[in-house]
């Protein structure tokens, strides 16, 4: 262990930041390459919170998204990684390595950053139970398989939840948007008529559970009730350790990379939804494949010798 300020500082190859499935994924890989890698899980990955996806290669069956982090926990642990559950708090580059602290500090060759992003969601008391009951879903990619021929609307500013409105017309042909910037938004939304998609102003605070619905508060006065309601009203990156770094962002704030994963940074990668592509947990399996070999082709040809 080297001395980093007056806290003992471990040497490790890989630190990785995200225990979601891209963190996990790249940590297994990481392990099975005899790699020493510490993975810090902030217990924040919006898998977590998946009722249940048959979205999943490998499941058809379905599989909820705690047991698939439990799996996927399991696995990395098995292959040698350590999963710490401990918030990063700050990362900086010490020359050629990176210096990461929270509770505990290390020091590491390379860095994966799998912090995913952060959904903007209603201010609302119960979205996190109305996201595991299905009342409230955050993917249409991932699950508008599960609301087929259902009472479904989108939530957000009219021209982005008219956006996702259409994609659900695959599956029901009772899809509304909820505008939450009023009639202004709805008047300024190219229709589509053609599409049957209904609009309506609403506030989107009131939006509430209502047994196995869920009910909103619209404009006018009136109420509705859906099978399930998609926000859609952007989201946050964990970009942040990245830029801090020097790695750049596009313009919806997702970290930059190459075809490896890397990002402008040497040693610094990113994968998972923290990048943009499409967010889905394959992806995110394969960004952490593409990563974690990267990594451990980088750590090779920046050491003397293999490090077991």
């Amino acid at each position: 262990m080297a001395e980093h300020g007056h806290r003992r500082c471990e040497q490790i190859d890989c630190l990785i930041v995200g225990g979601g499935p891209a963190g996990l994924a790249a940590a297994t890989y990481l392990g099975r390459f005899r790699r020493r890698v510490v993975l810090f899980d902030a217990g924040e990955s919006r898998a977590r919170l998946i009722p249940i996806t048959r979205n999943c290669p490998g499941f058809p069956n379905g599989i909820s998204g705690a047991d698939l982090l439990s799996r996927l926990r399991q696995q990395a642990s098995l292959s040698g990684a350590e999963l710490r559950d401990e918030a990063v708090q700050d990362i900086h580059r010490d020359g050629t390595e990176f210096v990461a602290t929270g509770p505990t500090t290390v020091r590491a060759r390379a860095v994966l950053l799998a912090t995913g992003v952060v959904d903007t969601l209603p201010d609302i008391p119960l979205a996190t139970d109305m996201i595991r009951a299905g009342t409230m879903r955050l993917c249409p990619i991932c699950d508008g398989y599960e609301v087929t021929d259902k009472r479904v609307a989108v939530m957000g500013p009219a021209k982005e939840a008219a956006k996702k409105a259409l994609f659900m017309r695959i599956y029901t042909h009772d899809v509304t948007v909820l505008a939450t910037d009023g009639q202004r938004g709805i008047d300024g939304c190219p229709t589509v008529p053609e599409a049957g998609i209904r609009f309506a102003a609403c506030i989107p605070n009131s939006l509430r559970p209502l047994g196995e619905y869920a009910v909103v508060l619209l404009s006018d006065g009136t109420t509705s009730t859906f099978d399930s309601v998609y926000p859609a009203m952007g989201c946050k990156t964990g970009a942040k350790f990245g830029t801090d770094l020097g790695a750049t962002c596009d313009d919806p704030g997702y970290l930059i990379v190459d075809a490896h994963q890397r990002t402008l940074v040497p040693g610094l990668y990113a994968a998972g939804d923290v990048v943009n592509e499409i967010n889905q947990i394959a992806v995110a399996f394969g960004h952490a494949a593409i990563a974690a070999t990267d990594i451990h082709n980088h750590l090779a040809e920046t050491s003397h010798s293999f490090r077991h």
